[in-house]
């Protein structure tokens, strides 16, 4: 267990930051952040996670605990809390939370809360919609600029990021470097 964990999990009491459930527990780096530590992470039940992770699996029904969640008096529990209130457009709770203007700015950092055509949506070159975590496989040869080396067609690209802010581009890992890909040169493996 890291050291992260060990602390979230003591502020959590070892249970999920939002339903209360002691099974299952995960830490969950809120995106755009990516540094692992625990002024970006939330304890939460796979279950849950998955949930964030996959928008059209969400059931209002396991996010009864929001109205405790959002105030918590640790950042990214009131960031997760206020991202699913605006996407089950719960109004009533989102006008009574308060969050200054850069925690504001990071709730809003993956769209959550934008009407759907203002919402940034990454798709590889078939238009399958990509999210994080997702592998893909490159269709073209590409080279990387200041990295000397060009990535091959074929080559798998595993636990992509999305650049919340480009629709465009995803990051990742090809050859032990970290660049950042043109979604159109992608494709989405199963």
């Amino acid at each position: 267990m890291s050291t992260t964990e060990k602390i979230v999990r003591e502020r959590s009491n070892s249970k999920c930051e939002f339903s209360g459930l002691e099974e299952n527990l995960v830490l969950y780096t809120v995106p755009p952040k990516t540094d692992e530590n625990s002024t970006n992470c939330v304890l939460i039940s796979q279950h849950l996670k998955n949930q964030i992770e996959n928008p059209e699996t969400t059931n209002p029904e396991d996010w009864r605990g929001l109205n405790e969640s959002m105030w918590n008096e640790h950042l990214p529990v009131q960031i997760v809390s206020w991202r699913m209130l605006a996407r089950l457009k719960n109004h009533d709770l989102l006008d009574m939370m308060y969050l200054d203007e850069e925690a504001l700015e990071w709730a809003k950092a993956t769209g959550e809360g934008d009407d759907d055509e203002e919402k940034i949506i990454h798709k590889d070159s078939n238009g399958n919609i990509l999210k994080d975590g997702d592998s893909v496989v490159l269709i073209k040869d590409l080279d990387v600029k200041g990295a000397n080396f060009t990535a091959k067609r074929g080559a798998a690209v595993h636990n992509i990021k999305l650049v919340w802010d480009n629709a465009e581009q995803i990051e990742g890992r090809v050859e032990g470097q970290h660049i950042v890909i043109l979604t159109q040169y992608v494709k989405k493996t199963k």
